[in-house]
């Protein structure tokens, strides 16, 4: 029977966050070409994988003498977890930190068959050969050594965690914000749009109409149709100039500061399904790409209302 105390489970719990952290930042680096810094926190420790880890030995051990349910126990645990941390992790921050939803059999993009199975392998490996010197060296660390290790670095973690925390709650904000001014951009783009059409089609009915009356009913709409595109066009004017202006708060990349871009390179792979414009523009993938699509568009319907 495998029974530890919380100390050595703390420390296990410490080991394998390193371990975790050494593997993912390695295999990103590679991916990459270049150093990442993988994961949640600052400091070279992953949570998930300290707790996945900590989590099959605990259901895991109990069944060392079945290698069958040693691999079902650690798959199932280690996926229930990943699960309600990747649920819990979007909705507080509004952003994935790991997507499988181009996985085949995923589940919301937070688990998928792929990644079960590998937990169940990693469970028989961890059971029957990783966990064994690492059991080996904590056993054999005094008690009166052991604790005050443990806990000063769950001290420095937990502070740590806390920061990152911190920054990914002032990333959420700003990701909100950011969406919204999108959202308002579109939508007076597409008033543009409204403007210019309306402007067009009462010109052309008022062309028509003059074309069947008398020459002095022609002056007074005229005269009517000169104020009804004064009209339009102050209110052209108007949306042009709050277009420019939030255009030009998207230059304005203040919002964006140092810890909250090393939380997004931590996490090359992270996505943000409900704010997904704002989210890109964070990594600069469609901002300058958006303004000059307005631009160009209402180029096109200023240069269209000239030639009319």
């Amino acid at each position: 029977m495998y029974t530890y105390n919380l100390t050595q489970w703390l420390a296990f719990f410490i080991i394998y966050c390193f371990i975790g952290w050494c593997w993912e930042s390695s295999f990103v680096s590679v991916k990459k070409k270049k150093w990442v810094n993988r994961g949640f926190m600052h400091g070279p420790l992953l949570p998930i994988y300290g707790s996945g880890a900590v989590l099959i030995l605990f259901v895991s051990l109990p069944f060392k003498a079945h290698p069958v349910a040693v691999y079902f126990a650690g798959m199932i645990a280690a996926t229930i977890l990943e699960y309600v941390t990747g649920v819990l992790m979007e909705s507080l921050f509004k952003v994935r930190y790991w997507d499988y939803s181009n996985q085949k059999f995923n589940f919301q993009g937070h688990i998928c068959l792929t990644s079960s199975l590998a937990w169940g392998f990693f469970s028989i490996a961890m059971v029957y050969w990783v966990h064994k010197p690492f059991e080996k060296f904590v056993l054999s660390i005094p008690e009166a050594v052991l604790s005050p290790i443990v806990h000063v670095v769950m001290m420095l973690a937990a502070a740590d965690f806390a920061l990152s925390f911190k920054t990914a709650i002032e990333l959420r904000d700003v990701l909100v914000k950011v969406e919204a001014a999108k959202k308002e951009l579109k939508l007076l783009q597409k008033r543009l749009e409204v403007v210019e059409a309306v402007i067009a089609d009462e010109a052309q009915q008022r062309i028509e109409q003059a074309q069947q009356q008398k020459e002095e009913i022609k002056a007074r709409i005229a005269d009517e149709k000169q104020l009804k595109k004064e009209q339009a066009l102050v209110q052209r004017e108007e949306i042009r100039e709050r277009i420019e202006e939030i255009m030009q708060k998207g230059k304005d990349r203040s919002y964006l500061t140092k810890d909250k871009l090393q939380l997004l390179r931590r996490n090359p792979g992270a996505t943000s399904g409900k704010y997904k414009l704002a989210f890109a523009e964070f990594r600069n993938e469609t901002w300058p790409e958006f303004k000059a699509e307005v631009k160009e568009k209402i180029k096109e319907k200023l240069e269209e209302r000239e030639e009319k």
